[in-house]
């Protein structure tokens, strides 16, 4: 594992008071940071807060990685039927440590249809073998709407084409067990996987919900926990001015309060894209929150928004650079990539094109992020790099952990619940009115009747 965090374009030496920390504001924060790694230790040792455990369990990954082996041998295609933290989670690994088009050269083909858009699951429907299609259902609760309506549309498909012999293509990661599915499994004779009940779904990347689909694509786990065991070693250091979690959580922290209520994520890598939209909920869902933990009303929270270098350089930026100055720029940069080809400037006869003969579009990529880093600092708009030697199982491993020990600090420093989303459960009742759930026609009501006032408004 290889990752350095850089923030010193927090810092109020490089961008001036009024935007930037004051270095000695950071260190008064170190006996609340003592207090908050101390409190994490505690949820740690009562084993409420397990996502730091799950580097550890070897057996785990010895019995992923048997199963995938055999999932390989029996199937030409995997579908991961999961939303939210059962899917973006998987999706990052994917596209972080496989091939771009591995879905054109091996077996099996990967495919994760987290939405409920009918015409994308009917396509993927018309593209796969269903015979020889596993789909591996994932919800801790099992009663997740999208994830259930998902697995009703596939298992017409399933028993169409192997009648009784369904559950030979189904795999569920659930719960160990409460929920829906469980029963289902029991009834069935379908094989399940367990999340830890002590782990949340956008803290379960490193679960079963991440480590089937990984080994399955041939993604060596094994090294993949072994990053993020590494890691959360570095995570729970008690100095805390070492330790990398609680440096970007104070600090991300600090600048909410000088109002930067926006936080980007902007990788220097494609391969690294998916991780903005993992990290996109884990922040957002983890610190969004209208009450502290004494029932205050605080309303905290920071937006997290995706952009991708140097495509959004053409996009978003000008905005970072002189728009409001209410962000937190956060650049993943890759030291090393794979493929260094050297460009030659193929029409001599063209001057401008001699700056970029000799060099590689990774030099390319890498001055164009160090370019925007210089202009955001130029304006006195706080941006961090987190930068990693490689795009290797062992670094997207630390990085995962980074970022989940990280959201878990700043929950500590805003005294806040980073565990819950209420304001996600508020969203899914009202859900369940709409499509006629049993034990909520009032709701129903309710919204039918709200719904007739704003017909007004409609043009």
């Amino acid at each position: 594992m290889n990752i350095k965090l850089d923030y010193s374009n927090l810092i109020s030496t490089n961008i001036g008071d009024e935007h930037g920390i004051d270095f000695e504001v950071l260190k008064q924060l170190v006996e609340t940071g003592s207090a908050a790694a101390a409190a994490l230790e505690k949820k740690i040792e009562d084993d409420t807060l397990g996502f730091y455990k799950l580097p550890d369990n070897s057996e785990l990954v010895e019995e992923i990685e048997t199963y995938a082996s055999s999932v390989r041998e029996r199937f030409t295609h995997y579908v991961h039927v999961g939303i939210g933290g059962s899917a973006l989670g998987p999706i990052a690994l994917q596209s972080s440590l496989r091939n771009t088009y591995y879905n054109n050269q091996d077996s099996p083909k990967m495919y994760f249809p987290d939405n409920v858009d009918p015409d994308w699951l009917a396509e993927l429907m018309e593209e796969i073998d269903v015979k020889k299609t596993l789909f591996h259902v994932v919800s801790k609760s099992g009663g997740t709407a999208e994830t259930a309506a998902t697995m009703l549309y596939i298992m017409s498909f399933l028993k169409e084409k192997l009648g009784e012999n369904f559950y030979k293509n189904l795999l569920f990661t659930t719960d160990p067990t409460k929920g829906l599915l469980n029963q289902i499994a029991l009834e069935n004779a379908i094989k399940c996987f367990r999340i830890p009940p002590n782990v949340g779904g956008r803290f379960s990347v490193l679960s079963p919900v991440g480590l089937i689909p990984a080994a399955i694509a041939g993604i060596d786990i094994k090294k993949l926990m072994a990053g993020a065991a590494e890691m959360c070693d570095l995570c729970r250091e008690q100095d805390v001015l070492k330790n990398p979690a609680f440096i970007f959580a104070a600090t991300h922290t600090i600048l909410m309060k000088k109002n930067k209520n926006i936080s980007v994520m902007m990788p220097y890598s494609n391969k690294l894209k998916d991780i903005s939209d993992w990290y996109g909920q884990i922040w957002a869902e983890s610190i969004g929150k209208r009450f502290d933990n004494q029932n205050n009303v605080v309303e905290v929270g920071q937006t997290p928004v995706k952009a991708l270098g140097a495509t959004d350089q053409h996009s978003q930026v000008q905005l970072y650079v002189e728009g409001p100055n209410d962000k937190v720029v956060t650049f993943l940069e890759v030291e090393k990539f794979k493929n260094n080809h050297l460009l030659q400037n193929h029409f001599p006869y063209i001057k401008d094109f001699d700056y970029l003969a000799g060099k590689s579009l990774g030099n390319l990529l890498n001055s164009e992020k160090h370019a925007t880093e210089i202009a955001l600092t130029n304006n006195n708009r706080p941006n961090l790099t987190i930068k990693i030697s490689e795009v290797s199982e062992e670094n997207v491993g630390a990085l995962i952990f980074f970022f989940q020990a990280a959201t878990a600090f700043a929950g500590e420093l805003l005294n806040i619940n980073a565990f819950d989303q209420p304001g996600v459960e508020e969203g899914k009742i009202a859900t369940y009115a709409l499509m006629g759930r049993e034990g909520y026609a009032k709701k129903k009501e309710e919204i039918e009747t709200a719904a007739a006032k704003k017909k007004l408004f409609i043009i």
